[in-house]
């Protein structure tokens, strides 16, 4: 006896992929070309053909439950060689996008910064929360006293900690509710397709397939195997290896502030000093590079507000991180502490808005490939070399 599927295409869902990055989609004719020149592509259930058609389709909950969108890279391997020009590396990445707001939480906040005409308030949240705060117990003072460039004495240390922590805290939570649905789902999707995976997730087996995936995400394995836009691995590895860099500055002058009670500023010959400027150069010259790369494909490759936001949101916080330290060294107070006041903004939208903002691949991605090798789904590149 035969078993009728019912498909109900979703039209809003099409015309929304249509109007914010994948209006080509309908292009497909599913000639399978974008799986076959795509160098990281499994060859079992290979990405992107199946997910054009499914877009093309409407198939919303299959789309945003399927981590394979979370495997491509987006080097437009597919989107070059594409004989339609129907585009397959942009309706990925506005599927990823629609999984982020998808599983953020709560997804109004979500939907609010997804939208241009709120930067403004976006960018005001975190200057309210600095002012209606430090004002009133004087852990800002706009008119600090003292010959001496020292920005505690500006903006408290202990005001950054009393909004950052609490905001990092916030985000961590919220990511975590997102990646608890996004598992839940990929998991239940795993089982409808047959897999032979057992129905309850095995942390420890969990576990060990991140551990595992780390190495692979830390030298951009799959990313390095892309030819079109090949160059783009070494800059992503710059600007993530410079932020790894400067977490561990962060941290050790965290401790040093207080269970040493050793405060800034400190000197430029300090080893630790030395690890800043590095990470905050390459944090420049990285995203800089980035931003540039982004400008020059403009016409083969779409980039939305949801691309220009990370990247100069990324290459605000490297510019006004060094041009606050020297104009500190220069001794340029109204210079240094605006600066310092806009750095410590763009800091808090980074982390804060994590699980609204693109920067959310870093978490929905590394959650994608753990899965993966947690479901036994290999990828074998040997034919590539």
């Amino acid at each position: 006896m035969k078993t009728t599927n019912l498909i109900e295409p979703d039209l809003d869902f099409i015309r929304s992929v249509m109007e914010t990055g994948g209006q080509d989609v309908k292009k497909c004719y599913q000639c399978a070309t974008c799986s076959t020149v795509c160098p990281i592509s499994p060859e079992l259930k290979p990405f992107p053909r199946k997910e054009m058609i499914a877009a093309s389709w409407g198939l919303k909950k299959q789309l945003l439950h399927d981590a394979d969108i979370w495997l491509c890279h987006n080097c437009g391997d597919c989107s070059t060689e594409c004989p339609r020009d129907a585009k397959p590396a942009d309706v990925m990445s506005e599927l990823r996008r629609q999984a982020i707001i998808e599983y953020a939480w709560p997804k109004p906040f979500a939907t609010f910064l997804s939208e241009p005409k709120n930067l403004p308030w976006v960018l005001m949240i975190p200057v309210l929360l600095f002012i209606l705060i430090g004002l009133p117990t004087g852990l800002l003072d706009f008119t600090p006293e003292g010959t001496q460039i020292v920005h505690a004495h500006f903006f408290s240390t202990w005001l950054v900690d009393i909004v950052m922590i609490p905001a990092a805290a916030w985000a961590f939570l919220c990511i975590a509710v997102g990646v608890k649905r996004f598992v839940h789902d990929i998991h239940g999707t795993a089982l409808l397709e047959g897999k032979t995976i057992q129905k309850t997730l095995i942390m420890k087996k969990l576990y060990a397939s991140f551990i595992s995936v780390l190495p692979e995400i830390f030298k951009h394995q799959r990313f390095s195997r892309c030819e079109e836009n090949q160059e783009r691995s070494t800059l992503h590895m710059m600007v993530m290896f410079s932020y790894i860099g400067l977490f561990f500055v962060t941290s050790v002058f965290f401790v040093a502030l207080y269970v040493f009670h050793n405060h800034g500023p400190y000197s430029q010959m300090n080893p630790v000093k030395w690890i800043a400027n590095v990470s905050g150069a390459a944090l420049i010259i990285g995203s800089g590079l980035l931003i540039r790369d982004r400008f020059s494909k403009r016409q083969q490759q779409i980039s939305t507000y949801f691309d220009w936001c990370l990247a100069w949101l990324v290459f605000g916080i490297g510019v006004t991180g060094m041009a606050t330290q020297m104009a500190r060294l220069m001794g340029l107070a109204v210079t240094t502490y605006t600066t310092y006041f806009i750095h410590l903004i763009l800091v808090f939208c980074s982390f804060a808005y994590l699980p609204y903002t693109k920067f959310a691949h870093i978490v929905f991605r590394t959650v994608a490939m753990t899965y993966v090798k947690y479901a036994g789904r290999n990828f074998n590149f040997d034919h590539y070399d």
